[in-house]
């Protein structure tokens, strides 16, 4: 495939062939787009990606568009149609990856499956993201992130005590297969210097959310009881979590005896260190609710610019609680030059956020703005499999491509 607009990066050369949609798949080759890697996203003709028709819309484009797809290239393949799959077929085979997330069986009965195609291309990593897996009794169950997360039980302690369970407001059931199919993906390529090979790579978005329930799991294998929800608070950390001032809250961590001890001293109770109800973990814990009374009388005296101030003069780890707007425009987010703006050809200018991943100090280059619907079938068609113009318009005729131009 030759990129007009070559990535540069770590991963620059590699080329990645993404059938996937919404947010599990894009994300994930988003990454990659910023890591360097060339991304062509294959689209249906009609609507393409169903974020597409998401409001709201800066111009023709979705916010939710916008956010998953920077530095890709849209192609708009009918997969129904013959000549589609042989497109798809024909870009697979010069490509590195290939990413998809449907459901188990669609891209088989598409002809575009992983056996299919790497009998083309064995060097093909192709990777599968999935709600719950290929051999899961849930394998045919539709799965979006509220799905994932309600069956992997973080929703059941992401609530205050006494409340209705609700879901993490980041998608974090979709970005966690995220998450690690790019480690899978990474991890494939590395294997693939060395033996010349490629592999298959599969992720359930499920697997991938119950994998990051860290201690809590744990805590469920040690105790024999599911952890409960503790709202801001920590299952086994006291203290820890949002607590309330005279004009709003403030966030206080206390992970080790040392901040607990200088937090003791910040709030003038330095009596509280000594005290056998607070003085060590398994204590604190026992005695959460006097003791965050104590805290609780004592912090509402007083403002949260106050006890910001003080909390990092005592070295307390602290926060505000930054609304999202207040989040993107805090000096560290400029500092870090976390935000970046793309121009789009008929849309304007765009405001997006940088990947974070940094190499020798310098984080990804600079971003191009999502395409619209099939913008660049024309480009890819005739760059990276060599049609002429001819044979693109017969294409378009019979249904088998969108193209703009």
């Amino acid at each position: 495939m030759t990129d007009t607009k070559a990535r540069s990066g770590p991963l620059a050369g590699v080329k990645v062939l993404d059938f996937s949609r919404i947010l599990s798949g894009p994300y994930a080759s988003m990454v990659l787009a910023d890591l360097g890697a060339e991304v062509i996203k294959v689209e249906p003709l009609e609507k393409g990606d169903e974020t597409r028709n998401f409001p709201p819309f800066h111009g023709k484009l979705s916010h939710y568009y916008i956010a998953l797809n920077r530095s890709k290239r849209s192609i708009a393949l009918n997969l129904k149609s013959p000549e589609g799959v042989q497109i798809a077929r024909d870009l697979a085979r010069q490509s590195d990856i290939v990413l998809e997330n449907f459901r188990p069986g669609v891209m088989d009965r598409l002809g575009i499956g992983y056996e299919i195609l790497r009998q083309d291309n064995p060097r093909l990593i192709y990777c599968s993201i999935t709600g719950f897996g290929q051999d899961s009794p849930l394998g045919d169950k539709p799965a979006f992130d509220i799905v994932a997360q309600a069956l992997s039980g973080v929703m059941s302690v992401n609530c205050e005590p006494g409340q209705a369970p609700n879901k993490l407001g980041v998608p974090l059931g979709d970005m966690a297969g995220s998450i690690f199919s790019l480690f899978g993906l990474l991890a494939a390529l590395h294997e693939r210097n060395a033996t010349g090979k490629g592999r298959h790579v599969e992720v359930a978005m499920l697997d991938s959310l119950i994998a990051l329930q860290g201690y809590l799991s744990q805590i469920y294998f040690v105790t024999g009881q599911s952890p409960q929800p503790v709202g801001t608070q920590h299952p086994s950390i006291v203290p820890y979590g949002s607590f309330p001032t005279s004009d709003g809250h403030v966030i206080v961590a206390c992970l080790t005896e040392n901040f607990w001890h200088n937090f003791a001293r910040c709030l003038d109770r330095q009596e509280l260190i000594e005290d056998a109800r607070f003085a060590q973990y398994e204590a604190r814990l026992a005695n959460r609710d006097a003791l965050q009374q104590i805290i609780h009388e004592r912090m509402s005296r007083d403002t949260t610019e106050y006890w910001l101030q003080r909390l990092s003069e005592y070295d307390v780890p602290n926060a505000p609680i930054l609304s999202i707007g207040e989040a993107l425009e805090q000096p560290h987010v400029a500092a870090r030059g976390l935000l970046e703006t793309a121009h789009h050809p008929t849309e304007g200018d765009l405001r997006l956020v940088r990947g974070p991943i940094r190499f020798d100090g310098e984080g990804p280059a600079p971003a191009s703005a999502p395409s619209l619907l099939g913008a660049d079938t024309q480009s890819v068609l005739m760059h990276a499999l060599g049609y002429d113009e001819t044979k693109i318009e017969r294409l378009r005729a019979e249904g088998a491509i969108l193209s703009d131009a």
